[in-house]
């Protein structure tokens, strides 16, 4: 059946839901876009035909065709468009390094992408906010309070914050820190938010 490939592409995409990003499928990618090749190839010989012998029964074939090929299109675009906004959704959610399984799901297309994205935002974060710059991915709510509790998850190294104190981030151990400064960290999960 037609277009059968191009909208389980939609479908995969649709079950993994958002924050997600499931692994980039090159092969049912390569089989609508061969599907597609069929069609247009079916249509070329069936058009010459038509117009050489004046065969107008085949213009409706044409036309199904034709629309099956827009439909592929469609589907592909609409996967590959879902897709980057997901991977700009992480880039929020993450921060500039991604972890090795969300990275191990996308395409070199996609990882360029993603570093041209990157390089863009941190341009752009840069040319606000006077000479240091502004990073707009902090806060994504408006926090509470400015200094929060964490519990190191992995050990890190050495942290230093804005007054020049250094904190040794070794695993399981909790500091009383700003929250603007370790947010990236609790995003990357070397840092948990205590709540008590």
């Amino acid at each position: 059946m037609f277009c059968e490939k191009a909208i389980e592409l939609i479908r995969e995409l649709h079950r993994m839901g958002d924050g997600q990003l499931p692994a980039f499928n090159e092969d049912s990618i390569r089989q609508v876009l061969e599907e597609m090749k069929a069609l247009y190839e079916q249509n070329q010989s069936d058009v010459n035909e038509a117009k050489t012998e004046g065969k107008s029964e085949l213009i409706p074939t044409i036309k199904f065709r034709h629309c099956c090929l827009l439909r592929n299109q469609r589907c592909i675009a609409a996967y590959l468009y879902d897709r980057l906004l997901r991977i700009r959704a992480l880039r929020w959610e993450y921060g500039s390094v991604l972890p090795t399984t969300i990275r191990f799901h996308m395409c070199a297309e996609e990882m360029e992408w993603f570093n041209q994205y990157k390089k863009s935002l941190a341009t752009y974060m840069r040319s606000i906010g006077g000479e240091e710059g502004l990073d707009i991915t902090q806060d994504m709510k408006p926090p509470k309070s400015l200094y929060i509790e964490v519990r190191c998850l992995k050990d890190h190294g050495e942290f230093e914050i804005d007054d020049g104190t250094v904190i040794l981030l070794k695993k399981n151990s909790q500091h009383f820190l700003p929250r603007w400064k370790c947010e990236q960290l609790i995003r990357q999960g070397v840092l948990e938010h205590v709540i008590s």
